[in-house]
């Protein structure tokens, strides 16, 4: 069993957290590298800019947002083989910086690395 789990950039860091792997492409705004406390910075594994801008945190879009995501994840395996050995080791905290914590790109790469 999966241990992922999500948090924003702007919460506390948890004594649980594990890794702690920022998820996003861009910094998240008036946060220091000190504060969030990160193991790593997977930009990579991000969406891409077009992904972002067609998405645009618009909660319509979220069923087309995971499947083109997932898409781009497909694509991109070297990074996500990367992440699932880190999984496997232990938990990892997805962090992430948007205001919407159901509808964003740490859930739905949670999502996909669990379906496998």
């Amino acid at each position: 069993m999966t241990q992922i789990w999500l948090r924003r950039a702007y919460d506390e860091v948890g004594d649980a957290d594990g890794q702690r792997i920022l998820v996003d492409r861009i910094w998240p705004r008036g946060v220091s590298k000190e504060d969030l406390e990160l193991d790593d910075w997977m930009k990579e594994i991000a969406p891409s800019d077009d992904l972002r801008d067609w998405f645009d945190h618009d909660p319509n879009k979220w069923d087309g947002f995971k499947t083109k995501y997932a898409k781009e994840l497909d694509a991109n395996k070297e990074d996500v083989d990367a992440l699932r050995k880190r999984v496997d080791a232990g938990r990892v905290t997805l962090i992430f910086a948007a205001k919407d914590e159901e509808h964003n790109n740490a859930v739905a790469l949670k999502a996909y690395l669990e379906a496998d």
